[in-house]
């Protein structure tokens, strides 16, 4: 029988990207902190990278070209900053999470202005921004979420979890809200109801991390079991699990085409692979365990963080960039 034309295609996108990162296979350091850096993301143009970190600071980075540099350092936070991500259309405002029982919306125009703090009721871990732009929703560290309505800046809804929530995901449509959970589940509530539509039994240990592909066809789920699974978003079925790590899958990232699904864990190194096949792509090789992963919105550049060390054995504040050109200076 033939190859189809999906297959061909497929198969001629995976040996340019193995040959795209063979030539651009260099990673860059960046210093943004003065601690471990928790939460990397980039704003919806790839303008800027914004990184949140145990020093209780948020950095913005502007890209040019190969480079990073830092345009501002925002100070507020009174505890470590454990996530963060940018408004899903607008390119300057950014919403960060921390421990101090708080989050901040800070606008990057205004050299790291923060606009808003709200108040909230527990140590802060986890935060989403709808894609209509309209909610935050933040988890903290009791498996309460509560949602923040981006008008008012008032709660409009808690949801209380009578067991570990992880991470926290709106789909692209912004009809469903999904939540990983300590018990290997995913659920999946409707919105803005927050009604229990379905629970998907998806790993046998601890699900960690979600992320949505960008065209709207799948999210992945990754596990302290080590596995990452693919799933079907209409379907909700399985269609196929990535299993070349050894250690906790911490953290997930869809090339902007949706291609291709990188994969941090606590192995030494991120996996890249081919969504449609597995493959892998390439493999970043990293000195610590990683804990956040981004990638560029229109580019395969790929930003993350590790859990490493600086030459003084203090934590260090480093933010890294992957998909560097080889002749690059």
């Amino acid at each position: 029988m033939a190859p189809s034309y999906m297959d061909v295609e497929t198969q001629s996108y995976t040996e340019n990207m193995k040959k795209y990162f063979q030539d651009n296979s260099r990673t860059k350091d960046f210093v943004g902190h003065s601690a471990k850096v928790h939460s990397v993301a980039w704003n919806c143009t790839g303008r800027y990278l914004a990184s949140g970190s145990f020093d209780k600071t948020v950095s913005i980075f502007n890209l040019d070209k190969d480079r990073l540099l830092r345009e501002s350092n925002m100070k507020g936070h009174t505890d470590s900053v454990d996530q963060l991500c940018w408004h899903p259309s607008h390119p300057d405002l950014l919403v960060t999470a921390s421990g101090d029982k708080t989050i901040r919306v800070w606008d990057a125009r205004a050299n790291g202005k923060c606009m808003e703090v709200v108040s909230t009721r527990g140590e802060n871990i986890n935060i989403c921004w709808s894609p209509d732009g309209q909610t935050i929703a933040v988890g903290n560290k009791e498996d309460l979420i509560t949602f923040v309505d981006t008008k008012t800046f008032r709660t409009k809804a808690e949801e209380q979890f009578k067991f570990e929530v992880n991470e926290i995901s709106w789909n692209n449509t912004n009809d469903l809200f999904f939540l990983t959970n300590g018990h290997g589940c995913i659920n999946i509530l409707s919105y803005p109801d927050l009604k229990l539509i379905h629970t998907l039994n998806a790993h046998p240990a601890n699900c960690i991390c979600i992320k949505f592909d960008p065209k709207g066809r799948y999210f992945a789920t990754g596990s302290a079991d080590a596995l990452v699974s693919l799933w079907d978003l209409e379907e909700l079925v399985c269609l196929r699990t990535f299993s070349r790590l050894d250690w906790p899958v911490r953290q997930l990232g869809f090339s902007y085409d949706g291609q291709m699904l990188a994969s941090a864990s606590e192995d030494l190194f991120i996996d890249i692979a081919m969504v449609d096949t597995g493959e892998r792509i390439a493999e970043v090789h990293c000195l610590a365990p990683t804990f956040t992963v981004a990638w560029h919105p229109n580019k395969y550049l790929l930003a993350f963080a590790c859990d490493d060390k600086d030459k003084h054995d203090r934590d260090a504040g480093t933010v890294r960039l992957f998909g560097i050109s080889n002749s690059s200076s």
